[in-house]
């Protein structure tokens, strides 16, 4: 694969360069929405969402500040549209599935602070990605957002159902687990280079 190539691109952000097990951005939502399948998944394609539309406007406010010489405006204007998709996103949860809403509950707002989505658009940038580059690593990072948190998800269900010690149960047994899929996924390093 070529280093440039739309397959490359995906591969790396969805399992080499994972954000999540092998970056270690957005380990909030990673650890806390990752309870339950049932609301991991939706907290996975929502963040995937918010990642497309900041990776969409990160590329055009890239484009016209540096027409304007005005890099130094990247951080907060960033920012601002991760705070604004959030809201949409928000929005569009809280009419159609209000349900939903309430179980991803002070976890779907924090989607904002999630370093993962700034850090996608800094990288992004950083990396001199063209447009459909932009948009196709946007896809990779979210959809291994959804996979790590998804594989977290259904191991602490499954860990759960088990007999363990009192010592390893809790936010311990969370941070195991977690420490265990990074290393797996440290055997897609190799990929990325």
């Amino acid at each position: 694969m070529e280093p440039t190539g739309l397959d490359f691109i995906f591969f790396n952000a969805f399992l080499a360069s994972n954000f999540v097990l092998a970056l270690f951005l957005g380990l909030c939502p990673f650890l806390g929405v990752s309870g339950k399948l049932e609301t991991a998944f939706p907290m996975g394609i929502a963040t995937m969402v918010v990642m497309l539309i900041s990776s969409v406007c990160a590329y055009f406010i890239n484009q016209i500040l540096v027409s304007y010489d005005i890099e130094y405006l990247r951080l907060i204007s960033y920012i601002a549209v991760i705070a604004s998709s959030v809201q949409l996103v928000e929005m569009t949860l809280k009419k159609f599935t209000p349900g939903l809403f309430r179980s991803l509950g002070i976890f779907l707002p924090l989607i904002t602070t999630n370093c993962a989505i700034l850090g996608l658009a800094l990288f992004q940038t950083f990396k001199e990605y063209n447009f459909l580059q932009s948009l196709v690593y946007a896809l990779g990072a979210g959809a291994g957002f959804t996979l790590a948190i998804l594989l977290m998800a259904g191991m602490r269900e499954r860990m759960d159902l088990a007999r363990l010690p009192s010592v390893t149960q809790g936010a311990a047994l969370s941070l195991m687990i977690g420490g265990l899929l990074s290393l797996s996924f440290m055997g897609f390093a190799g990929l990325g280079s």
